[in-house]
């Protein structure tokens, strides 16, 4: 039964007035002016073009998706083609449709029933149809229990209405229409409905464009808003009756229509490159955060209570005595009195200032709320976070579709962009790095189209069945790349190192410095084994670093950034090995002062080293011996010195025990004596020994930095 109240209330509603929505089937019409181009970007943008007519002063509707409208207020171009001009643009707010739904004057947020309906509307006039149709003001909606049979009950709704001849109630299930009779209500209604009905619409929000002129012409809307990339992949059937050198490559672009609308016979273009764009929030409204200032409020004064002179104290004091007589038979009286005299206590006891200041800690507390609140609706404004992620910078090229694309909404679809005959070469790539026992079945591809073939996916055919996949960078007209798409296990290679030893192949001195320079070598052969029944073409790729040189092979048959190419061809059951020898020279620079002498001897004896610096070293060994043993007689003296002075020491000790008359301690006393002469004697010789090294060193110095 409540399902057919419900039923009952929404066709009330739908009969009450003529309603200016549209139907669902005819909302085609939100866009007038029908979509003719369509440029993809594979950065993530798309730019999106419709026209047609107008006639005299036009508006246009048309509606957009919530989070398309900051690029549309980004970079929507109008034109007027036939001199018109342009006014303005005009589009709906951001707030949410409840909050939207909230502002009419019957609300329809929370999908109310008929009754419910009525309830909100309590004091508006209706016309009423009905089994008995009535007219008035609608008084209330209630709920009532009716029965059903002979021991069951249902509730039914009824309208009670202020008619000309009295109070009607009238069941809801009987009414077959309800029409306001205030126009404005009814208006207010029909918009509401159609708030609702824009907001099925995966909260879409219209866009109003006014165009001012005269007569019949055409005008022109464009935009840029978010869209997929747009991809590319490739089919290539290798053709062997060609001998290998020719194939067919079939190219499509991937094109996704993640739009509402049906892209129908537009004109559409495909762009590769990396056009700067960015999402700025243009459609949240910013408010500026001010300063709020408060006016001075000046707290009122409590009254003062002052002080009587004792004299008329005293006077007032007689007289109510005279008069206590009088009030004590008076009840009435001095209740009265009583209570003045209360509350004139209590306003004295209350202290100066209290009244002001709680007005102020409120004040206060509405500031501190006010400060709250602005600061955070500037952090919302200041809260939109761009984000963004670099790459290599493809080349830029466009592919423009001949004939008009037709792509329904929410599809998607292949186009082709080439079919061509291409050269393609037939090769095995070898790179250690990825497997070290066989190498690659590839193809050397020129793109000898005269179109640029973006980065993509191919598919490889050949011998009329799949062979595998391979991958594409960017294409220019002309240009050749690699690709690789299996494994090719009938090449077997084997790679292996030859040690070489360094090498010494200069000698020179500088400054005390020795120079010697050393030649590394390295070397590495490849035993290439072809296992099949036609010849391979084999590339191998080896590394190319930095301040190597290639000494064998002479030269290397291609080389990229970071790899070398060398090619090996394979026969069936003829093995083929490639050499590849490398060199590098390398400076080893030596302080001389930090080398010993069988270090420098081992320099001398070199092959590679001159007479002359053979002569130098000579020399620099003789004075480094000179200066050794100046050290080594100076320390012999050193170490005497030491010993005396331990044997002085016992001596000492021993005199410390004896008599000094006795024989023994005399002759203690004399050696003493003669130790003392030594000790004096060897310091002098220390002192001479290290004059000594310091000349013999600063020699040396001079000597070396002539060199």
């Amino acid at each position: 039964m409540s399902r057919i109240l419900s039923i009952a209330g929404c066709i009330a509603v739908l009969l009450a007035g003529s309603l200016n929505a549209q139907p669902p089937g005819n909302r085609a019409e939100e866009f007038p002016l029908p979509l003719e181009k369509v440029v993809l970007f594979t950065s993530g943008v798309g730019y999106f073009q419709h026209g047609g007519k107008v006639n005299n002063d036009a508006q246009v509707e048309m509606s957009f998706k919530s989070e398309h409208i900051n690029d549309l207020l980004k970079s929507m171009v109008l034109e007027d083609l036939g001199g018109g001009t342009v006014s303005t643009v005009s589009y709906a707010s951001r707030d949410p449709l409840t909050k939207t739904l909230e502002t009419f004057a019957v609300n329809l947020t929370d999908n109310p029933s008929m009754g419910q309906l009525l309830g909100r509307l309590r004091g508006e006039a209706i016309d009423v149809d009905a089994l008995a149709p009535a007219s008035g003001t609608i008084v209330g909606v209630e709920k009532r229990a009716v029965p059903v049979g002979a021991d069951k009950t249902i509730e039914k709704e009824f309208v009670t209405i202020l008619t000309k001849d009295g109070l009607r109630t009238l069941p809801l299930d009987s009414i077959t229409r309800i029409k306001l009779v205030d126009p404005r209500l009814q208006s207010e209604l029909e918009k509401a409905l159609a708030v609702l009905a824009l907001g099925h619409d995966n909260e879409k929000k219209s866009v109003t464009l006014n165009f001012s002129g005269k007569g019949a012409r055409d005008v022109r809307v464009g935009y840029v808003q978010q869209t997929p990339i747009w991809k590319t992949s490739y089919r290539l059937v290798l053709d062997d009756a060609a001998g290998g050198n020719q194939a067919m490559l079939q190219g499509f672009a991937i094109v996704e229509n993640t739009t509402d609308n049906d892209w129908k016979d537009v004109s559409m273009s495909l762009v590769s490159g990396r056009p700067i764009s960015f999402v700025m929030d243009l459609y949240q409204p910013l408010y500026v955060p001010r300063p709020e200032v408060q006016q001075e409020l000046y707290a009122s004064l409590v009254p003062q209570v002052y002080g009587q002179d004792l004299a008329g104290g005293e006077r007032e004091f007689l007289e109510a005595a005279s008069r206590s007589r009088i009030t004590a038979d008076n009840p009435l009286v001095a209740n009265k009195l009583r209570k003045s005299q209360l509350a004139a206590n209590q306003l004295a006891a209350a202290p100066a200032g209290s009244f002001a200041k709680n007005d102020s800690q409120d004040q206060l507390q509405d500031n501190d709320n006010k400060g709250w609140h602005d600061k955070s609706m500037f952090e919302a404004a200041a809260s939109v976070q761009s984000m963004a992620q670099g790459g290599a910078l493809g080349e830029l090229f466009r592919y423009e579709i001949a004939k008009p694309v037709t792509i329904q909404r929410q599809r998607s679809a292949m186009l082709p962009i080439v079919g061509e005959k291409v050269e393609a070469e037939k090769v095995a790539i070898y790179d250690e790095r990825v497997m070290a026992k066989h190498p690659l079945a590839g193809l050397r591809l020129v793109n000898s189209t005269k179109l640029n073939l973006m980065q993509g996916p191919i598919t490889v055919y050949d011998g009329g069945a799949y062979a595998g996949d391979a991958r594409v960078e960017d294409m220019a007209p002309g240009s050749e790349r690699l690709l690789s798409y299996a494994v090719d296990l009938d090449v077997e290679i084997a790679p292996r190192a030859v040690v070489k030893p360094e090498e010494i192949v200069s000698m020179r001195v500088e400054k005390g410095t020795l120079i010697a320079s050393r030649k590394l070598a390295r070397e590495k052969k490849f035993d290439v084994k072809n296992s099949g029944d036609k010849g391979v073409k084999v590339l191998v790729e080896y590394p190319l670093e930095s301040g190597w040189k290639l000494v064998k092979p002479a030269k290397a048959d291609e080389v990229t950034r970071d790899r070398q190419r060398f090619v090996v061809i394979a026969q069936p059951g003829k093995p083929a090995v490639l050499d590849v020898a490398e060199e590098m020279l390398v400076d080893q620079r030596i302080v001389i002062t930090n080398l010993d002498d069988n270090a420098i001897l081992f320099y001398s004896n070199a092959k590679v080293t001159s007479p002359d610096v053979k002569k130098a070293l000579a020399e620099i060994i003789r004075r480094k011996r000179e200066i050794e043993q100046v050290v080594r007689e100076k320390a012999a003296s050193q170490q005497e010195i030491a010993t005396v002075s331990q044997e002085q020491d016992r001596i000492r000790q021993n005199m410390q025990q004896l008599d000094r008359g006795s024989e023994l301690y005399t002759r203690y006393v004399q050696k003493f004596a003669q130790q003392e002469d030594r000790v004096e004697t060897l310091r002098k010789e220390v002192a001479q020994r290290e004059k000594q090294e310091q000349e013999a060193r600063r020699a040396l110095d001079d000597f070396l930095s002539q060199l």
